[in-house]
């Protein structure tokens, strides 16, 4: 996809097709060698599981959904102004977080906790709510962690990143300037 070009319809149906191909020969691929797993609440087996064979189901409609999103976004900024679309690096950025999120989750590193916490500090800054951060994280993590996790992880990071980003970091802002201006006024 060009750079400049606007987020078409076959565009994102190209887009989905590949996100199908992955996640079923990724089950495929389990089904045939290890069975594919199912992850139990809290990691306890007497707890209920979700099987991964629901993200082969529910990784290609959350796809569609959020490229629907980040088209919506993307077309009225490109009718607006002929800039460049950055949507493409925020996703690349998010899906390379979560293929190293996920390299150190299975090796069993500490970094993922600190990986978090400072994507967590950067939602302060940046606005890591947005659509595309949510379809490269997820689709990131998909390999290691099938689909169902990543959108269940995904989708309480998003709504923390929002909280932190519209309330957060506002009232903070407002509580700064607010002591800035009795600094001036004295």
């Amino acid at each position: 996809m060009v750079l400049n070009e606007k987020l078409s319809l076959k565009n994102r149906i190209h887009f989905t097709v590949l996100v199908i191909l992955f996640v079923w020969l990724n089950l495929i691929w389990d089904y045939f060698h290890t069975g594919v797993p199912t992850h139990h609440i809290l990691q306890r087996e007497d707890l209920p599981g979700v099987s991964n064979w629901w993200g082969g189901l529910a990784v290609p409609l959350i796809s569609w959904f959020l490229l629907i999103r980040i088209a919506k976004r993307v077309n009225i900024k490109m009718a607006i102004s002929n800039i460049y679309n950055p949507s493409i690096y925020t996703f690349l950025g998010s899906l390379f977080f979560g293929i190293i999120l996920s390299f150190f989750f299975t090796i069993s590193s500490n970094i993922t906790g600190y990986m978090m916490i400072g994507l967590i500090f950067l939602s302060f800054f940046i606005q890591l709510y947005k659509a595309e951060f949510l379809l490269g994280f997820i689709i990131g993590m998909t390999y290691t962690f099938g689909g169902i996790l990543p959108i269940a992880i995904g989708s309480l990071l998003i709504i923390l990143f929002t909280i932190n980003y519209k309330l957060v970091r506002y009232g903070v802002l407002y509580i700064l300037s607010k002591v800035g201006l009795r600094k001036d006024n004295n």
